[in-house]
């Protein structure tokens, strides 16, 4: 019994010595995680209260607060809104054609003169927004929304020339 308790006592101290020298000649490949898309350029952006008249376009906003910003008359085309909290933000005169915001919150921003022609806009709330001027041309609404935008809309897009009421099909 002893030489058996000794041989697995030699056998584990070998075991763990190899397993020793293992770990130290090749240390485990430094492991990182892919950055999830709704963050990948959000360090870059360097947001601030006063982005208006800004070359935004095909940036993504994804999931943050941006309530208040000044985005007015800022070229916003093909950028990402997805479930971001636009509240009380200035967008006036921005073009937002083919912008993607999906689940987004533009509860009492300014939208007046904002060209969303293309833009898809399912599932987000546009109580209480300013959209006079706006140009909704074959923007992706649902029907609710487009009842509650039908509900308020007025004026034409002073770039565009179409009609708010027009554009969404009232």
């Amino acid at each position: 019994m002893n030489k058996k308790t000794s041989f697995i006592s030699k056998f584990n101290a070998i075991l763990f010595s190899g397993l020793l020298v293992f770990v130290l000649l090749f240390p485990a490949q430094r492991v990182s995680a892919k950055r999830p898309p709704e963050i990948r350029n959000q360090d870059e952006l360097k947001i601030s209260s006063d982005m208006h008249g800004q070359d935004l376009s095909g940036n993504d906003f994804v999931k943050l607060d941006l309530k208040g910003i000044d985005f007015s008359e800022s070229n916003l085309t093909g950028a990402v809104f997805n479930n971001s909290k636009l509240k009380d933000a200035d967008m006036h005169g921005a073009k937002l054609n083919d912008s993607l915001a999906y689940a987004s919150d533009f509860e009492g921003a300014d939208l007046r003169d904002v060209d969303f022609t293309g833009a898809l806009l399912m599932e987000s709330s546009f109580t209480n927004a300013l959209i006079e001027g706006a140009d909704f041309t074959d923007a992706v609404l649902s029907r609710i929304q487009q009842k509650q935008l039908c509900s308020m809309a007025s004026g034409t897009n002073s770039k565009t020339e179409v009609s708010t009421i027009y554009s969404l099909g009232c």
